[in-house]
């Protein structure tokens, strides 16, 4: 008699979803201790020059964070509001006016940023914002590149069972674009064409 293989039955989303944040948690004992001053430098990207690249399983994360909040159209309303909860008061000695240091535009904000200077979807952020990578961060317990590189692995598994090349990090920004074309405030398909 011939066998004949069976197929592995299809991983629900909600299943790999709750897989990417348990590799959150471990992201968040691995950075214990780590604190950050709230510049919301690193959600500037045209002033790092970094932004974090996000696998099909985290954006469907972000998305669902998205949706939670009403919808792309609904987050907009709440990032120009200033976010649920009132913005923290700047680091002493800190004027809140110089913290950007260019034109809105050229700054290439997260549009998850609040003007409050809160993520609006900060339980859902991806990976990349998790790792304190700005300089401004004060650093907890010593993290080896090595075991950022690890829970990178473990997201882009879980990504890879999500959709065929899920695994394949994209700008989140783009990530946005791409999954919302056309949606109020974000760039059309073919805007994040010309910017690739």
């Amino acid at each position: 008699m011939r066998r004949t293989a069976t197929p592995d039955p299809p991983v629900r989303e909600a299943d790999l979803l709750a897989e990417l944040s348990a590799v959150y948690r471990e992201a968040e004992e691995l950075f214990h201790g780590w604190t950050c001053q709230a510049s919301t430098e690193c959600c500037r990207f045209g002033i790092t020059g970094r932004e974090p690249y996000v696998t099909s399983i985290e954006l469907a994360a972000v998305r669902r964070a998205i949706a939670s909040r009403g919808g792309p159209r609904a987050l907009q309303g709440i990032v120009r509001a200033g976010g649920t909860g009132a913005p923290e008061p700047p680091a002493s000695g800190e004027d809140p006016s110089r913290r950007r240091a260019l034109p809105q535009a050229a700054e290439r904000r997260c549009p998850m940023l609040t003007d409050a200077g809160r993520c609006a979807i900060y339980a859902a952020r991806p990976l990349g914002c998790r790792t304190f990578f700005c300089d401004r961060a004060s650093a907890g317990s010593p993290v080896r590149h090595h075991d950022v590189t690890r829970l990178v692995r473990k997201v882009q598994e879980v990504a890879t069972r999500h959709e065929s090349g899920g695994d394949l990090g994209r700008p989140l920004t783009r990530a946005l674009a791409e999954a919302n074309p056309g949606a109020a405030g974000g760039p059309s398909r073919a805007r994040a064409r010309r910017g690739r």
